[in-house]
Formats: C-alpha cells, sequence, structure tokens
C-alpha cells in the first residue's frame, strides 16, 4: 500500500492476496448506476430525517478501503479466514466478499434506519443476483451471496459473525469515525452524542501491530471521543473474531491541563 497509515486500498499496488479479481469487481462497483444511486438515497434518513451521522457514499467509501486494508494487514500477518474456504471457494473471492459486503452493508437505510441491517438483506440480494452473475458461474454466485449476506446482517452488533470475512467488515464499520463523518448534522444542529463525539476523533490509522497482527491508532482532540473509542468500537470488536488480532490504542491529543483522558487502550 501506497498510504503508510493504511487508510486507502489502492488497487495497483501489491497486496498480501490475489487482487484481481477483486479489483474488478470494485470497478464495475463504481460504474453500477444503480449501486451509486443507492449510496445517495441512504442517507436522507439518518442524517436529513434524523441528524445522525453520514451513512452515505463517502461512509461506503471509507468502509470499503478500511475493510480491504484491515484485510490485507490481516492476511500479511498470516490470519486465516474461514469463509470463503469452506464454502469451496478460491483465496481470491475472500476479498471480493468483503468487499460487496462493504459496499451493501447500510442500504437498508431507504427504508428505516432502525433494523437497517435486516432491511439492508433483501435489496442487497437483489443487486447481488445481477452483479455475481458477470463473474461466476450459479453455483459459485449463490457461495458468495450467502456470505456477503452473512457479513452484511452481522456487521449489526447483536448479531455474531461466523466467518473472519465478516469480522472485518463488523470492525470496519465502527473504523469510520473521524469528525468530516459528523459534518452535516453538526452543521444542521445536530448534538447527540454520535456527532459530538465523531467531532473528537481526529484521525484513524491502520499498521501492522507487534504484540496483535493490526495496531489501531485513534487521535482525539477531546475526551468526548472516548464514546466513539469505549462504547461504539469496542462493542463492534467484541465477537468478531479478530479480538486476539487487533489491539486499538486512543491518544489525546489534546495539550493543556483540562486533559481529562490521555490514552486508552483495547
Amino acid at each position: 500500500m501506497s498510504d503508510s497509515d493504511h487508510r486507502v486500498y489502492s488497487p495497483a499496488d501489491d497486496h498480501a492476496f490475489p487482487d484481481e479479481r477483486v479489483n474488478d469487481v470494485l470497478e464495475r462497483i463504481h460504474q453500477d448506476t444503480e449501486i451509486q444511486t443507492y449510496l445517495e438515497a441512504q442517507n436522507v434518513n439518518p442524517v436529513d430525517r434524523m441528524r445522525y451521522n453520514d451513512h452515505g457514499a463517502k461512509h461506503i467509501e471509507i468502509v470499503q478501503h478500511r475493510a480491504l486494508c484491515l484485510y490485507d494487514l490481516l492476511k500479511s500477518a498470516g490470519v486465516e479466514f474461514n469463509g470463503a474456504r469452506q464454502q469451496g471457494l478460491d483465496e481470491a473471492d475472500e476479498p471480493v466478499i468483503i468487499a460487496l459486503a462493504a459496499t451493501l452493508h447500510d442500504i437498508g437505510h431507504v427504508i428505516h434506519r432502525d433494523d437497517h441491517a435486516y432491511y439492508s438483506l433483501p435489496l442487497a440480494a437483489d443487486i447481488l443476483d445481477r452483479l455475481l452473475d458477470e463473474f461466476y458461474d450459479l453455483s459459485d454466485a449463490i457461495r458468495i451471496k450467502g456470505e456477503v449476506l452473512h457479513a452484511i446482517l452481522c456487521h449489526h452488533s447483536s448479531e455474531t459473525p461466523l466467518t473472519t470475512e465478516a469480522g472485518v467488515i463488523r470492525v470496519a464499520d465502527a473504523l469510520d469515525m473521524e469528525r468530516g463523518r459528523s459534518r452535516v448534522p453538526y452543521e444542521d444542529g445536530g448534538r447527540g452524542i454520535n456527532t459530538i463525539s465523531s467531532r473528537a476523533i481526529d484521525t484513524v490509522s491502520l499498521r501492522p501491530g507487534e504484540e496483535r497482527s493490526v495496531l489501531v491508532e485513534i487521535r482525539m482532540t477531546n475526551a468526548a471521543g472516548v464514546y466513539q473509542v469505549d462504547n461504539l468500537l469496542k462493542r463492534k470488536l467484541k465477537n468478531s473474531r479478530l479480538e486476539d488480532h487487533i489491539r486499538i490504542v486512543a491518544i489525546n491529543a489534546r495539550e493543556d491541563e483540562d486533559r481529562l483522558v490521555e490514552r486508552i487502550e483495547l
């Protein structure tokens, strides 16, 4: 990866996994009018109507990048993935599952934010039926579809991932917590805890770890960011199948005597 903080997935870089197939799928996603329309439309309920953080095209772009970067770091560290393998699929299908789930996990917001993970499933299933037909025969398409839908369902904290691929989606979703995500609701007057705590997060970086496979470093500008880390991210990491592979360190970069929280680790 060209980005030393592993924040952006670049198809042109060398990766620790076969990337040609997922790069073709990503290119197709970016050209797909139906998918791109969903990514715009799905933001109306959470942001415009509920003054919640961004769940539209920018959020999806960030989750795609974080998911594939996280996957790459885990693969570099030798972490095994079971979703595609147990379905008799190729290693090259692991990142395809991750990329598709990252793209479609929030489209249920076009129906309602509440329980959106469950609404995402039938909408994503229709898209997958059409899209996967371009890349796979019927048997493999069905297996890929099931794995993608499982990962979409399990980004919801109340569901338990059964695959490492699904765990990557669950954690990557929570890693979109930087201040830009709350810009629109904040400027429109939204002052809920999700908006305020997101405003306190400066950057989120992913790096190869020492004690564990991946180090996630979060820089906060004030203690409100603790909510994003200790509540939202901690909840997503729990039961993700990745707890033993990811170390999370949050640092309060504010330099004054009123700094209530200097550093927390998960």
